[in-house]
């Protein structure tokens, strides 16, 4: 049985036992500026997702490079039944992508454990982390969890009858909060409104040729205005005669003391190319991505793409998929001894490297064949009977 239909199914039958002290998720930006001088709104989930994930094209790219790098990242496991529980895909998409891009944007990760009648794990099902909520017992430290969805709950328990884990947490480091962790969204969330802010800007002036097209100035007798029924006449004349992409550039004949005065934004006004280039080299930043990978113009902190592409591996993916897979054995230690990691030599972006390396400890005559290995971070060779 599924983990939906069973959570159907719970919810049908009253949720399991209620217990009374549960934590929300508070992200770290939700009461840092709430009523302060800069006016920033607390920080809501839901709502930064549509405005970043769905709507911002810089935010998705940069959540989908981490995300679709960590779930494409070879993985290396001797035990299979461990390799073929890690490669099961949630829906359709694969697991390690789907909680690369929950670290990301949430900064928490929750994996239940699904098992069959011995109690051995037979799928990994990611949670939705903005329903996940944590209890917490008199000492602080968790002992369930509870799934909320609309008006219905799910309490969680934190191990099975057998003592064996129910849920994995993932979740980021956070400096001042013991059960949630801070994901990337939160820092990147002014710089992404910002940047669309800029595009909605840009896509107005567009609408309007990019420029205000002109005033017509009035110069009637003794400095006197327009009456009501001139001024609606002309209004209407105006909207009928010369606005619209159809009468573009068409002559207007002014008569009666009218003037026509061209008007147009200054340069500076209209240099929102570096707005937008700097908002979107900050959301890069907060996600871990080099800017050269986006296409953001003006950025020279990386020779070329390929440096670049180098920085990504090592300084983002390696470590964010190193740390769920290591969450994730910790979870399964009960059951699978061996401990999955990223097979390095298989990344092509760290063919260089890796080639240098073996280079060089191949030439090393004073290391024996065992030390070699090691410093591969190969497993040691077995000895023959």
């Amino acid at each position: 049985m599924s983990f939906l239909t069973s959570l159907v199914s719970a919810f049908k039958g009253g949720g399991g036992s209620r217990v009374p002290v549960a934590r929300g998720f508070i992200s770290p930006w939700a009461t840092a500026f709430d009523g302060g001088p800069l006016g920033r709104s607390p920080f809501d989930y839901s709502r930064e997702v549509a405005e970043a994930y769905l709507a911002n094209p810089v935010a998705q790219r940069s959540v989908r490079i981490v995300a679709e790098g960590v779930g494409s990242a070879p993985v290396a496991c001797d035990d299979a039944r461990l390799a073929k529980l890690l490669a099961k895909s949630c829906g359709s998409q694969p697991l390690l992508e789907v909680l690369a891009a929950q670290l990301a944007l949430h900064g928490n990760a929750y994996v239940q454990l699904i098992k069959d009648g011995a109690g051995v794990p037979v799928e990994l099902y990611p949670l939705r982390p903005e329903r996940v909520q944590v209890v917490a017992g008199e000492d602080g430290w968790p002992t369930a969890y509870r799934y909320v969805l609309a008006d219905r709950t799910l309490t969680i328990a934190l191990e099975d009858e057998h003592g064996w884990p129910n849920i994995i947490h993932l979740r980021g480091f956070h400096p001042t909060d013991d059960h949630y962790g801070a994901g990337c969204l939160a820092a990147a969330a002014p710089a992404v409104a910002v940047h669309n802010a800029a595009s909605e800007w840009n896509r107005a002036l567009l609408a309007n040729a990019a420029r205000p097209s002109g005033a017509l100035v009035y110069d009637g007798e003794d400095g006197g205005a327009l009456s009501a029924e001139q001024f609606e006449r002309l209004k209407s004349e105006l909207q009928n005669a010369f606005q619209g992409h159809g009468n573009a550039g068409r002559p207007m004949l002014l008569e009666g003391g009218l003037d026509w005065k061209a008007m147009s934004l200054s340069p500076a006004d209209m240099d929102f190319a570096a707005l937008k280039a700097a908002a979107a080299r900050d959301i890069a930043l907060a996600f871990g991505v080099p800017p050269m990978l986006l296409g953001v113009p003006g950025d020279n902190t990386y020779a070329n793409y390929r440096e670049a592409n180098r920085a990504l591996w090592r300084l983002t993916l390696l470590p964010l998929a190193g740390k769920i897979l290591a969450g994730l054995h910790a979870g399964l230690a009960d059951w699978f001894a061996e401990a999955p990691q990223i097979d390095v030599d298989r990344v092509p972006a760290l063919a260089e490297d890796r080639e240098k390396l073996w280079a060089q400890v191949s030439g090393a005559d004073f290391l024996s064949d065992a030390e070699k290995r090691a410093m591969l971070g190969l497993s040691p060779m077995e000895m023959s009977a």
